[in-house]
């Protein structure tokens, strides 16, 4: 597995990756880059014009259907989020929350410690619906803008949270039984990495994101009373106070109490059943159905179920318009993991592990092997697998590049640590777009802009992760 051969294919994929980065830190679009990237690649593995032209839209396909049940979470949180606003319900439910969330450093705190802690029980996705739904409004009330929510969510759940995943133990496993470690090991070298890179990224990220309310407070006031709805699901719609009305007041307090408690209780049966992951997403999204069928027909009566349809349309309207520029660009980055072998017949030689992968190992044979350098390069590497937007689909092959880097026993726990948090800070939802498309949607942001915003605070956390790992190894 150590002696990768690279073909055409390989080079060809680094080059369309170097190029789509360049585009991404120009702000520009990356559509017809991506495009051209997965026509180039379907013609060298398919060698015919007409299998390379097909392979664009089998691509398309293939990201829709990875994609799908994000898109659906999404979708029906937004759904759920219109009838609350225009209900008035939303304004009862976050009254009591701004009495704790007072300013928006409080807010970016708690959503984030909250968010951290669910994660780690739950995983980052559910909990990005879960936080989103009861939290996000009462922070954007105070001031939070809707993209500081929206890092808050991604650093602390997506990074820390993912990162150590000390509870469910998915991504230390995976990594440990690749390198022939005790599980144990691997989690317990991997505590200082975490805290350093939670505490240095998170606190750069609120640093950053303070000095610009400070200095653009106004403008940023104006901005959030004025951006359309379709920008801010959650927040109040210009046209709430004309339909807020439709409902008694003593009804918007009990749904105000009966929502909450709803999700509580999906808490509570996580527990109890132990679901995580996809299970956990399905049982939030089934709940905001409910919590959407039942205001809605007590809100619009004998046009209830015409007015659910209505908010269905509007949420899954909202989800597409989100995931379309999104869904080319994963396309392209899907063929560097599993979409090649599975588009194309296997174009790759043996004993490839994916295109992305075999960088990897390309890029550890290639450099001396002592400790600090092996540091680096672990970085490096699980930052490189990581790009593929899943960030566990790289870690076994982290965990096996560590052994060789690893100059004794006592090190190479704490540099497969190393790559796990590097591709998991990088794949698992802070920096490629179409991974951290949940925080970005609910918080109605641009997943592009929340994925730049997070670029400095996760590169200064990984430069000072791999520094602190150099001298504990």
């Amino acid at each position: 597995m150590m002696n990768i051969q690279l073909v055409p294919l390989h080079y060809v994929y680094l080059a369309f990756i170097v190029l789509i980065i360049a585009v991404m830190v120009r702000r520009k679009d990356t559509t017809i880059i991506c495009v051209a990237g997965i026509m180039t690649i379907g013609l060298l593995a398919a060698e015919t014009l007409s299998g390379s032209v097909a392979g664009i839209f089998n691509s398309f396909i293939y990201a829709a259907k990875e994609l799908l049940s994000t898109i659906f979470i999404i979708s029906i949180i937004v759904a759920m989020s219109r009838v609350l606003i225009r209900t008035g319900i939303n304004e009862v439910m976050v009254r009591p929350l701004t009495r704790f969330i007072r300013t928006p450093q409080a807010a970016y705190w708690s959503i984030g410690l909250i968010m951290m802690v669910v994660s780690l029980f739950f995983w980052p996705s559910p909990a990005v619906a879960l936080v989103g739904a009861v939290l996000l409004p009462a922070a954007v009330r105070v001031g939070l803008p809707p993209i500081g929510a929206a890092i808050a969510m991604n650093l602390f759940g997506h990074g820390i949270a993912l990162s150590g995943d000390y509870i469910i133990q998915g991504a230390p496993k995976l990594t440990a039984d690749a390198a022939g470690l005790p599980v144990a090991s691997v989690m317990a070298a991997s505590v200082p990495l975490v805290l350093v890179m939670g505490t240095v990224s998170t606190l750069t990220a609120f640093w950053m994101l303070r000095k610009e309310m400070k200095s653009s407070n106004a403008q940023q006031q104006t901005v959030k009373l004025e951006q359309p709805s379709t920008e801010l699901p959650v927040a109040p719609e210009s046209h709430s106070s004309i339909e807020v009305h439709t409902m008694p007041l003593h009804l918007r307090k009990a749904f105000a109490l009966i929502v909450p408690l709803l999700f509580a209780l999906d808490v509570v049966l996580m527990f109890v059943l132990s679901l995580q992951g996809g299970d956990a997403t399905a049982l939030i999204g089934g709940t905001a159905v409910v919590i959407l069928i039942a205001v809605s027909m007590a809100a619009h009566r004998y046009n209830g179920s015409e007015e659910t349809t209505h908010y269905l349309i509007e949420g899954f309207q909202f989800g597409f318009k989100v995931f379309g520029p999104v869904i080319p660009i994963a396309a392209f980055f899907y063929l560097g993991d599993a979409a090649i072998t599975e588009l194309f017949a296997n174009p790759l030689p043996e004993g490839s592990h994916g295109i992305v992968n075999d960088l990897g190992v390309a890029l550890a044979g290639i450099v001396p092997m002592n400790g600090t350098v092996g540091a680096i390069t672990m970085t490096v590497t699980g930052a490189v697998t990581g790009m593929d937007g899943s960030g566990f689909s790289g870690i076994s092959l982290v965990g096996s590049i560590a052994t060789m880097f690893a100059g004794s026993a006592d090190s190479a726990p704490m540099l497969t640590a190393l790559g796990q948090i590097a591709a998991i800070w990088v794949g698992g939802g802070t920096l490629i777009p179409w991974a951290l498309i949940p925080a970005a949607a609910i918080c109605g942001v641009s997943p592009f802009e929340l994925a730049r915003r997070n670029l400095k605070p996760v590169i200064i956390g990984l430069t000072v992760t791999t520094i602190v790992g150099i001298f504990l190894i």
